[in-house]
């Protein structure tokens, strides 16, 4: 009786397969990481534009103005909670953690802590209030910001007001999106978008105030 024979692989063999599979997945694993984050990062954004969008339909309907009757007075009134100002607006209908701010306001002064700048996004700095939101959200905007709107109405002259939304607050990467190939027109990409959308506050109305936030938000790649 003849005897089958055993096929198996030797110690080597696997050992060099293995290796093959760690260069590959060390080659793919941070392009996939990317991908998956900047889903994340996209999804944040248009969530926190939706609900912001919404504190201030909620404001008009509660409180009878939106942002361009959102008035920039004094530290003290327009910190107040039931005059027209911005911060009265997100203070009250958001879910806010906390709020920082200049000194001699109702909200907490910026520590060191709370400032992560990048461009014209000046999260923490005392000329701004920047709100953290419970859901991990932040927005920043500035103290004497007021009266924001297109100018739509004959004789409005257009007064947007200007922000930066951080969807991860304090973490990073800190970096305000941007276009792959660095312009800003028709032929803006944004691959991997990352934590930091400017945006313009007018009217009823939050939007992007880069083509590169407006790439994200309308599903551009």
């Amino acid at each position: 009786m003849i005897k089958g024979t055993k096929n198996a692989f030797t110690l080597a063999e696997v050992l060099i397969t293995l290796g093959i599979i760690g260069v590959v997945a060390a080659m793919t694993m941070p392009t996939l990481l990317n991908s998956t984050q900047g889903a994340q990062y996209r999804t944040a954004y248009k969530k926190a534009l939706s609900v912001l969008s919404q504190a201030v339909v909620l404001n008009v309907a509660l409180d009878d103005y939106d942002l361009s009757q959102a008035s920039a007075t004094d530290a003290t009134t327009a910190t107040d909670g039931t005059s027209a100002s911005l911060y009265n607006l997100f203070n009250n209908r958001m879910n806010v953690a906390r709020v920082c701010g200049p000194a001699g306001a109702a909200n907490g002064t910026c520590s060191a802590s709370d400032k992560w700048s990048v461009g014209h996004a000046k999260f923490g700095e005392a000329t701004n209030y920047t709100f953290f939101f419970n859901d991990g959200i932040a927005l920043t905007f500035k103290t004497n910001d007021g009266d924001c709107t297109l100018g739509n109405a004959t004789g409005v002259a257009e007064k947007k007001c200007l922000g930066a939304i951080d969807v991860n607050s304090k973490k990073n990467p800190n970096k305000i999106v941007a276009c792959d190939n660095g312009t800003s027109g028709d032929t803006c990409k944004v691959t991997n978008p990352t934590d930091i959308y400017p945006v313009a506050l007018y009217d009823q109305t939050i939007v992007p105030n880069t083509k590169a936030a407006q790439v994200v938000l309308f599903g551009g790649k």
